[in-house]
């Protein structure tokens, strides 16, 4: 397996492939959670790993990251030996739907995941193994995300995710199936005159009906540089390195 180092700021790398990277979506969630340093955290459906070691740069301490295919897996294992943080990251190489008796129920404050974009059966299939998981959702549901985070948190805890808007309301329905109340959302745009291409939204377990809807999100100005925002959410990441 060939890995990239990628350095993200704050002294961390993250190690990166052609199979397992990571783009603004993942950046823009990590921020959309606001993990307290004092949470306890977990990210399902890791891939690289960049969730946890960006909630690294916000002081976390207690971080669980579950990533399904073992080459995902392998690659945050190494990035966690790099950084030397395995006091703070905890590592799965597990399927999200089978983790009662593996990680602690009822435990954590905040779950978030980046889930497949793409419901199981629709859209044009990628062609390799690893793309047909993390796009389609061959390997798990918006109802199979929805019951690990609703069992893995505690009362009152948070579980943050990014979508597409078309498929906004079939992740309400499954949020609220299984006792997670849609609390929070805002929508991203390139651009301020383009339709949105992401949702953000945050459920509270257990949490009373009444959802905010935060101001819109740009990632680029009319310049096509980075929005002012943007530039804060990454910080000292080294934006140069950042495509488009």
């Amino acid at each position: 397996m060939s890995f990239t180092e990628e350095y993200i700021g704050s002294g961390i790398t993250v190690l990166v492939s052609p199979e397992h990277t990571f783009g603004t979506d993942a950046v823009l969630l990590a921020d959309f959670a606001k993990p307290k340093p004092d949470y306890k955290n977990c990210d399902l459906g890791s891939g690289c790993g960049i969730i946890p070691f960006l909630w690294l740069k916000k002081g976390c301490k207690d971080i669980t990251a579950v990533e399904i295919q073992r080459q995902g897996y392998e690659q945050i294992i190494q990035s966690v030996k790099i950084n030397n943080v395995s006091d703070r990251i905890k590592v799965y190489n597990a399927d999200l739907r089978c983790l009662k008796g593996i990680l602690p129920f009822g435990y954590f404050n905040l779950v978030t995941m980046n889930p497949p974009y793409t419901a199981d059966g629709s859209g044009v299939k990628s062609l390799s193994d690893t793309d047909k998981i993390a796009r389609h959702g061959t390997m798990c549901t918006f109802s199979d995300m929805c019951k690990t985070a609703s069992g893995l948190l505690n009362y009152g805890g948070r579980f943050c995710v990014c979508i597409r808007p078309e498929r906004l309301c079939e992740l309400f329905k499954e949020m609220q199936k299984y006792q997670i109340e849609p609390k929070r959302m805002r929508l991203v745009s390139k651009t301020y005159n383009t339709k949105a291409w992401l949702v953000l939204v945050e459920g509270k377990r257990g949490g009373k009906s009444g959802i905010t809807i935060e101001k819109s999100l740009y990632v680029y100005n009319l310049n096509n540089e980075y929005s002012e925002e943007m530039k804060k959410i990454y910080s000292d990441y080294l934006l140069e390195n950042r495509g488009n």
